[in-house]
């Protein structure tokens, strides 16, 4: 799961507030994520008087799971990142690819980079997302 969807999530005045709500139920559990995505996203509700230990809950009770060690998968996510450094890829949107590689599930997410990334240099990523894509999920 990418930080937009909870971001989302939590704040309701967000434009994909209805839709993250939605996704998130229908989301087989646990939803993977990484600890990159937790902290942008912990950021981004702190700043909007959301507390950011709220993200934690989910991760306590089983709904979020860490899904990539960063220590063991540093290089090949390095490898993302110089690769689409042009579009730039961040360090969270990089280990969501690296996930989606190691375990082939779609990822959630409201970034359109997600259209440009490639899993293995060549494949489209499965998306789940609220904008019609050609790799697309309906949740």
């Amino acid at each position: 799961m990418d930080t937009g969807p909870l971001v989302a999530y939590f704040l309701a005045s967000e434009a994909n507030h209805r839709w993250a709500v939605e996704t998130f139920k229908q989301l087989r559990r646990p939803a993977l994520t990484c600890e990159a995505v937790l902290t942008e996203a912990g950021f981004l509700i702190g700043r909007r008087n959301i507390p950011p230990a709220r993200l934690l809950a989910f991760v306590q009770r089983g709904d979020l799971q860490i899904g990539l060690g960063l220590g063991d998968e540093a290089g090949p996510v390095r490898a993302l990142m110089e690769r689409y450094a042009s579009v730039p890829m961040s360090l969270a949107d990089a280990c969501l690819v690296r996930m989606a590689e190691m375990t082939s599930l779609p990822i959630c997410t409201l970034d359109s980079d997600f259209l440009i990334y490639r899993a293995h240099g060549r494949n489209p990523l499965d998306l789940i997302s609220p904008v019609r894509a050609r790799s697309l999920h309906e949740p």
